[in-house]
């Protein structure tokens, strides 16, 4: 072999190395807005479950293990999103598996309902999965009807067979969990269940997961938090503290995350029986979510906390797809929200990155709120999550019944169009002028970066305007697009080659209307070009 063969050889080597290593570690995106699908092209139903990290019997590679249910009401309103539909019907439990926690595989229905109900109509939600060491076995803890029901299986995605139900009368004072998921803790090999006080749910308890009296069973039980009522109880471990979070009793609707910390996982959890609001999702509830769980991806590079949401959009109908995944970053121990449309994750660095189509507008489609606002119901709000209502001319944005409505409700028609049940209102029944605007600014984690940027919005407007325009403002330039007509169906209006410098940007409609005008706007978009 000559000098020349042998070098060549040599780069061959070096550049199927490279690329291998290019392959294996790589940017993939999540994108939320929008109903997921398998790596090959099927649609994924998994709500109200939990990813958990156990090794492939076939393969022996570690593999993330995605559980959750699937209901019949789930395909349905995938196929017709204009239509919520008025309850639950549960189908079977689904296993998906993934590497990166991007591309994921159909394993099976590893739980169907004529294992546990034969006529689909209890209540079945709400669970996770743990690895029993000592049996050689895997757990699923399911809410069933009234009661904890719990399954076991030989392998992650086999089928997970009826082991008994547990009746948590004794141990909580109600018979059921209010909420409950399966946290692991990787330092230790425990499992654990959280889970909420079955009426009310104003406490949340932490119990062991082991063997007890010959049954797979809870060993005990810590109560970590009382007062104001919380669900979708869920937690992660961070640099030695544990994370428990939670949302509001809102229905199937979103709501703030809320969050306690502790330097074990029984407590003293603080701030003491006053949960916090997670920053970063004042503006659009959790990107429109439930707290679901968490995963923890431990890279190379740094460890990353990925919030799983859960968006009850067939129940709630508050927009497109069922899970909302957005990466969790920290100021200290203090943990911020990054409510992103669109972002890339490294799972094997833990690196991530906004993605160049994420959509910067936070509660984009009006569906952050639970019904008319201003409203004096839990939650007592004057104005839209994440907007603000200026009043110019006309009335008072106030609780009083002749406060104009700040927000529309779709019909099925329009729902056709335009995404969820909600949009903007601009409408008064004198004559008025409003400013209805969100400032974007970057965060700490975040950044709106300097350069040219594309507006987007879709709207229904009456005649009877003197002024109606939507417009953005950067520094001191300001753009606009006037609408000088009636438009009777949803029509999309568009800025473009907006200038944003300094990571700011206001964005927003301004009308100036006769009495009984009116303007509905949805599904606002801003992307950088």
């Amino acid at each position: 072999m000559n000098i020349n063969t042998l070098l060549f050889k040599i780069l061959l080597v070096f550049i199927c190395c490279f690329n291998s290593v290019f392959v294996e570690a790589q940017l993939l995106n999540i994108k939320n807005d929008s109903f997921w699908k398998t790596k090959d092209g099927k649609p994924i139903y998994s709500q109200g479950g939990g990813i958990f990290k156990f090794t492939d019997p076939r393969s022996g590679v570690p593999k993330y293990y995605w559980y959750g249910v699937e209901y019949e009401e789930a395909a349905v309103y995938r196929d017709n999103p204009a239509v919520t539909l008025p309850t639950s019907t549960f189908k079977s439990v689904t296993c998906y598996s993934s590497t990166d926690l991007v591309n994921w595989t159909f394993e099976a229905d590893v739980l169907a309902k004529e294992k546990v109900n034969g006529n689909g109509k209890t209540w079945v939600g709400r669970l996770g999965v743990a690895y029993i060491k000592e049996w050689k076995k895997y757990a699923m803890f399911v809410q069933h009807d009234k009661e904890v029901l719990i399954t076991l299986s030989d392998s992650p995605a086999g089928q997970f067979e009826w082991h008994q139900k547990i009746n948590m009368e004794k141990m909580i004072g109600t018979s059921n969990t209010g909420d409950q998921t399966v946290f692991t803790d990787e330092d230790s090999g425990k499992s654990y269940l959280i889970y909420s006080y079955g009426r009310g749910r104003n406490k949340i308890y932490v119990s062991e997961i082991g063997i007890k009296d010959g049954k797979v069973n809870l060993l005990d039980c810590t109560e970590v938090f009382k007062g104001e009522s919380r669900e979708g109880n869920c937690m992660f471990k961070y640099k030695n503290k544990y994370y428990m979070f939670a949302s509001n009793i809102y229905g199937w609707d979103a709501s703030f995350a809320y969050y306690l910390v502790a330097d074990d996982i029984r407590g003293p959890y603080i701030p003491v029986n006053d949960m916090k609001v997670l920053k970063g999702t004042e503006d659009d509830f959790a990107h429109v979510s439930q707290t679901g769980f968490f995963v923890s991806v431990k890279g190379s590079t740094q460890e990353t906390i990925v919030y799983c949401g859960d968006r009850w959009a067939d129940f709630a109908g508050n927009g497109l797809g069922y899970n909302q995944w957005c990466p969790i970053s920290f100021e200290g121990t203090i943990p911020y929200f990054n409510s992103l449309n669109s972002w890339n994750l490294e799972e094997k660095t833990g690196k991530w990155e906004a993605a160049k189509d994420n959509n910067y507008v936070k509660n984009a489609s009006f569906e952050a709120d639970r019904r008319h606002i201003p409203s004096p119901v839990k939650p007592v709000q004057i104005q839209l999550t994440g907007w603000f209502s200026e009043v110019i001319q006309g009335n008072k944005i106030s609780l009083d019944s002749i406060s104009p409505v700040l927000n529309h409700f779709n019909t099925q028609e329009e729902r056709g169009t335009v995404i969820g049940e909600k949009s903007l209102e601009i409408s008064d029944k004198i004559d008025f002028k409003r400013k209805i605007f969100q400032t974007i600014v970057s965060s700490p984690f975040v950044k709106l970066k300097d350069g040219v940027y594309t507006l987007s919005a879709k709207i229904k407007n009456s005649t009877d305007f003197k002024n109606l325009e939507m417009y953005a403002v950067s520094g001191n330039k300001r753009f606009s697009s006037a609408v000088k007509e009636e438009n009777a169906a949803w029509k999309t209006i568009t800025i473009s080659n907006i200038i944003v410098k300094g990571g700011k940007l206001e964005i927003g409609f301004f009308a100036d209307g006769r009495a009984g005008a009116f303007c509905y706007v949805d599904d606002f978009v801003l992307m950088h070009n």
